[in-house]
């Protein structure tokens, strides 16, 4: 093609609708093809393609290992045309029994362990498939599903398994895809066989099932690693109803009694996908910066089984508010997620519920029955047909062999001496000698009845839903026989309500000593012991410097209010250290990405504060009612879009002055505000194209003043500037500072 052909075949499109569909079609793919599990088999594609590739292979659990190079091999250059590095983390995983409930591998050789170690290469590693994954494979052969071409078009592949395990709620599925990701914890396979045989047993037209109904069968997450689920049934309930949610998953513990009344706690099981070493790692990082009063060492007794030991400060502490310290500040309790989004039958996510999950693998496994059936039919029908060839020819194979030895074209002739089928002849032309001796007309009549009797049951089956679910219903109670009992099914995770102790005995003795507390403008924080004596230099990180240096006790703890309206609260003794430089507020509290810091104080809990937006608006708030329980925090302000929270000042009197940055000044009563614990708050001053520039509280005493240099120049006339809350104030008077604030 020469170049002025090439260019007028050129079209030009707009940039930014041709990056949108390209980008939607990498989106899509990574939704369908790589990130999100079936609903039908609980796989995604690249899961689904190794477990095919090793029936292929004859990996069956009676049958020897093969390499896993051997594995990654076959479906990277038949099916998956990814890397090799990510095929065989994906082979690992299945293999991993403290990540899969129910391993659909079963290696030989180091496939990493629960510390997070990485598995062995796999040059070196074998594999074979486990009874759960020959069942999900079941009946493949029977045309059960459809096939597709792979993507070279040399070979086909499964679109879907048949899947007799419910593999999607029994070994869950996590995955991160563009704009939706999905969690689905792992189940207990005998209980779900117990829900489905129950929605089975139902009528056909029954309502759909309720999560209240299934959660009698379906107790709840049950993880490879067990633990304890401490959360209330409402919240199991909510999470199974609309298929989001998240649970409290802790480590399960137990107390050691030791010699002269000393005691051990043994931590025997931790929560599903933490890594262990990580864990104790983290354990000793919080014992040496002594934020752990209550632990004295702790040791790592695990082999094959896990097994911390922790020794407490004294025989005197109380277990429970040791463990309560631990879930605190470490791994031993984590935040399971239940975001069951999911690929519907036509490849659509969704996010479903229980419910609509459990109906939509019986539906999967109707079908698979109905195809069976079907495909059995076809097989039944061609055996009979020649069945009933040979029993035409019985009585007279002498003529069968007359007419082979004598005619030119004896299949013609068969045909019609007999009234034989074209198929029927050519059976029968193709049988050897040696096999005439097996024709008993007595074994062909009965294989012939038992073949009808087959055919008219499969017939009555597909005809007959009620004989299907029936059918469905049988297979779930044997596949409860298979996979609900014995080690691998017992459950493992336990469910608990969360704990009832009283708060008290979970504070922790803290002596009472005065420290300094140093908030940088980076928001590095420290405290240092001891009150700080004037012109003491503290130092601070290459470019930070000191915003808030505030005096309390160790005992105090720490309010911080930020631009989004989330105040927070941390135990001073929970804060690093005055060596170095500190540590960043984050790593404390989550706070949101660059937000501002507005004020930083000592909780009082008799206090009060104004709480002002830049728009001016504001309210009183108790201190008391601004206290956080999580490093969440809690909204106390409610912004609107462009505002953010500016001022958190104590009530110190009983007027409220306010300036804007119209240069103008208002003071009101403090008792035009309203008191409440959280809000949007009412007008302070208002405010035409400007914004609320400072804010304090006074009294007629105390009066106003503002700064002129390193002095503080009192404002006679203030009373000049009295008003009511929400009025426009007046013009500042001469001398007023151009940052419009007043002296503190």
């Amino acid at each position: 093609m020469s170049r002025k052909e090439a260019a007028q075949r050129i079209e030009p499109v707009d940039f930014g609708r041709a990056l949108g569909e390209r980008y939607l079609a990498y989106a899509l793919s990574t939704i369908t093809a790589r990130s999100l599990p079936d609903l039908r088999d609980g796989l995604k594609p690249v899961q689904r393609r190794l477990l095919w590739a090793m029936l292929q292979l004859r990996l069956d659990p009676g049958s020897g290992f093969k390499k896993c190079a051997r594995v990654v091999g076959d479906v990277i250059g038949k099916f998956h045309p990814h890397g090799d590095a990510a095929v065989y983390e994906a082979l690992v995983r299945l293999a991993q029994a403290f990540a899969q409930r129910y391993p659909l591998i079963d290696g030989q050789g180091n496939f990493g362990n629960i510390d997070g170690d990485a598995a062995a290469a796999m040059r070196y590693t074998e594999a074979r498939l486990t009874p759960v994954a020959m069942a999900l494979l079941d009946g493949i052969d029977q045309d059960t599903v459809d096939f597709r071409p792979t993507y070279d078009g040399s070979e086909q592949e499964p679109v879907v398994l048949p899947a007799a395990f419910p593999n999607l709620l029994a070994n869950g599925a996590t995955g991160i895809a563009v704009g939706m990701a999905t969690s689905i914890p792992p189940h207990n396979a005998g209980e779900l066989f117990d829900a489905l045989a129950w929605m089975l047993a139902r009528p056909a037209d029954a309502p759909p099932p309720t999560a209240e109904e299934l959660l009698r069968f379906v107790q709840g997450p049950d993880l490879p690693t067990g633990g304890l689920i401490v959360e209330p049934r409402e919240a199991l309930i909510g999470a199974y109803r609309t298929g989001r949610g998240s649970l409290r998953l802790r480590a399960r513990w137990e107390r050691e009694d030791l010699p002269y009344g000393q005691y051990q706690i043994v931590v025997t099981e931790i929560p599903w996908l933490v890594q262990k070493s990580r864990l104790v790692e983290k354990l000793a990082e919080l014992l040496a910066a002594k934020r752990l009063p209550l632990l004295a060492d702790l040791r790592d007794e695990s082999t094959d089984t896990v097994r911390l030991v922790l020794l407490p400060k004294s025989r005197s502490v109380p277990p429970e508010a040791l463990m309560e310290q631990l879930f605190k500040v470490s791994e031993l309790e984590v935040r399971l997620p239940i975001n069951m989004n999911v690929l519907d039958a036509r490849g659509v996510p969704r996010v479903m519920g229980l419910a609509e999950l459990l109906e939509g693998y019986l539906a999967h496994r109707m079908e698979v029955l109905e195809r069976r059936s079907r495909f059995r039919l076809r097989q039944i029908a061609d055996r009979l047909e020649l069945v009933e060839g040979y029993l035409k020819i019985f009585l007279d194979i002498g003529r069968v062999v007359r007419i082979i030895r004598e005619e030119d074209e004896p299949k013609p002739a068969l045909v019609a001496a007999f009234e034989l089928t074209d198929r029927q002849a050519e059976a029968i032309l193709n049988l050897r000698l040696r096999n005439l001796r097996r024709l008993e007309e007595e074994g062909l009549r009965n294989e012939a009845r038992d073949l009808r009797r087959e055919q008219a049951e499969l017939e009555h089956l597909l005809a007959d839903e009620g004989a299907r679910r029936r059918e469905l219903r049988a297979e779930m109670l044997e596949g409860k026989k298979r996979f609900g009992s014995g080690p691998l099914g017992a459950r493992r995770t336990r469910l608990e309500g969360p704990p009832t102790r009283a708060p008290e005995i979970l504070e922790l003795p803290v002596e009472r000593s005065p420290v300094t507390v140093l908030l940088s403008e980076k928001g590095w924080v420290r405290a240092l012991k001891g009150r700080l004596e004037p012109g003491t230099e503290v130092r601070f990180k290459e470019g930070d410097a000191g915003r808030f240096a505030l005096e309390g006790w160790s005992t105090d703890r720490l309010l911080i209010l930020t631009a989004d309206g989330k105040a927070y609260t941390l135990p001073v003794d929970k804060l690093p250290g005055g060596r170095g430089t500190g540590e960043p507020l984050s790593l404390f509290l989550d706070l949101a990405k660059g937000v501002e810091i507005v004020a930083a104080r000592i909780h009082r809990p008799d206090g009060k504060l104004v709480l002002a937006t830049r728009s001016g608006l504001g309210f009183v708030a108790p201190e008391a009612q601004l206290v956080a329980q999580t490093r969440a925090g809690r909204q106390v302000v409610y912004p609107g879009e462009g505002d953010a929270l500016a001022f958190a000042v104590p009530v110190e009197g009983d007027l409220v002055a306010v300036s804007a940055t119209n240069h103008k000044l208002l003071v009101f009563p403090l008792a035009e505000l309203p008191e409440q614990a959280k809000g949007k708050g009412v007008a302070l001053m208002r405010l035409k194209g400007a914004a609320l520039a400072d804010l304090l509280t006074t009294t007629a005493e105390r009066g106003l003043a503002w700064r002129a240099g390193e002095q503080l120049r009192p404002f006679k006339e203030w009373e000049t500037y009295r008003g009511r809350r929400g009025g426009a104030g007046r013009p500042a008077p001469r001398g007023f500072p151009k940052d419009h604030r007043f002296g503190r």
